[in-house]
């Protein structure tokens, strides 16, 4: 049965991931399936639950920057590129930066870069904080099926499957963010 957390448990939900569980969480347009980007199972079974070919790789979200901050390869980031990218932070946008040799493979997929975002959204950000570290982010949904904007449609699609799920409102965003190549400031999704 798929454990349902609301923000007086949250601890709990993030002892759910910490002890290898996929947990599907709200965060500013839609709902999200998070887990440990360092426990390679887990990611496998939040890729199997979306029926994602892995090579798409994942965004990472933090409450703040220094939960992100690990990931980058600072020293291939000019200073006032990481100025621009933090003043944008903490909200809803993600940024792709050159990435550092903590990211795992599987969470890059088969890009270079790594996606990052500090999110701005209560839950979200009061999950991460719970947690204490930067947590995968990917919609919650099938692949290929409209993401889940509420807690009843997360367990929907997924059902047994999902481990946990945080029962709480998404943000005021209509769209998913805004990815940005942070080097360039292409738009890599509008």
């Amino acid at each position: 049965m798929t454990a349902r957390f609301t923000l007086a448990d949250i601890d709990a939900a993030a002892a759910l991931m910490r002890d290898g569980g996929v947990l599907a969480y709200p965060t500013e347009a839609v709902y999200g399936l998070g887990c440990n980007p360092h426990n390679r199972e887990a990611f496998e079974r939040l890729f199997a639950l979306k029926q994602r070919p892995p090579t798409q790789g994942v965004l990472l979200i933090g409450a703040d920057f220094a939960q992100v901050e690990p990931y980058i390869d600072l020293a291939a980031v000019p200073v006032e590129v990481l100025a621009q990218v933090r003043e944008s932070w903490p909200g809803p946008n993600t940024w792709i930066f050159p990435r550092s040799p903590l990211v795992p493979d599987w969470v890059a997929g088969a890009h270079a870069g790594i996606a990052l975002r500090v999110t701005a959204h209560p839950p979200a950000a009061a999950l991460c904080r719970a947690y204490g570290a930067a947590l995968v982010s990917t919609s919650a949904n099938p692949h290929g099926e409209p993401p889940a904007r509420s807690a009843d449609v997360a367990v929907g699609y997924f059902g047994q499957a999902l481990e946990g799920v945080l029962d709480a409102p998404v943000g005021g965003q209509q769209r998913p963010t805004v990815i940005r190549d942070a080097l360039s400031g292409a738009i890599i999704r509008a």
